[in-house]
């Protein structure tokens, strides 16, 4: 992977460049400013920008400010909020923009190297990778949400569990040794029962994932 890495915070920034150039990942740049990130992307080839939220100069969104502005001018490439703090309006904002290639982990809860790494590499993929923490505070699951739930078959279950791991319907298919259209099947069952119908912008496999790790 490319990578770009934004966070004021030197330990965290050189900490994370070393460790991924050592599992053998590019490190394209690493800057202390969000904004700093945009005129990166001009100039070079970047698979996904690890961003913090609160940096200089006033501390507070300007890693989700420039996360948009990424997704915006660049949909293209992943963007992954890396932070302390799990804070609901900033995951919102920032899924509102981009439903593809995005994720928010939070710092202190990410214990092993490659369970980063992975998370990463699905956000870098175009899939969308949560903290549990952050999906249940954006999707509070209230009883008639876990009826739904209960409503889906054991193998309906499964596909939706694999979606919850940023799978898509090839990766799913492979797991569970089916083929591609019974997948496509099964997600289709699983939008219905949860009672998500089509919409433009089409939110629905992200809506399904955040459903289930809140429930």
């Amino acid at each position: 992977m490319r990578v770009v890495i934004a966070d004021d915070n030197t330990i965290v920034r050189e900490g994370l460049a070393a460790l991924l150039r050592g599992r053998g990942h590019e490190v394209v740049t690493a800057v202390e400013e969000g904004t700093a990130v945009l005129p990166v992307l001009v100039d070079h080839e970047v698979d996904v920008v690890v961003m913090d939220i609160r940096m200089p100069p006033t501390h507070t969104d300007e890693g989700v400010r420039a996360a948009i502005q990424v997704k915006t001018l660049h949909p293209g490439v992943g963007v992954l909020l890396f932070s302390q703090y799990a804070e609901v309006r900033w995951a919102r904002t920032l899924l509102d923009v981009a439903t593809v290639g995005v994720g928010y982990l939070l710092k202190d809860r990410v214990a092993e190297v490659t369970t980063f790494i992975d998370s990463l590499q699905q956000v870098a993929a175009g899939h969308v990778v949560l903290d549990p923490e952050v999906a249940a505070a954006l999707v509070q699951a209230p009883r008639p949400l876990r009826d739904r739930l209960g409503r889906l078959t054991a193998r309906e279950t499964d596909v939706l569990r694999l979606m919850a791991e940023g799978r898509s319907n090839t990766a799913i298919a492979d797991s569970l040794h089916l083929s591609s259209g019974t997948v496509e099947k099964h997600v289709t069952a699983v939008f219905a029962k949860l009672g998500l119908e089509a919409t433009p912008s089409d939110h629905r496999r992200v809506l399904a994932v955040l459903r289930f790790l809140a429930a």
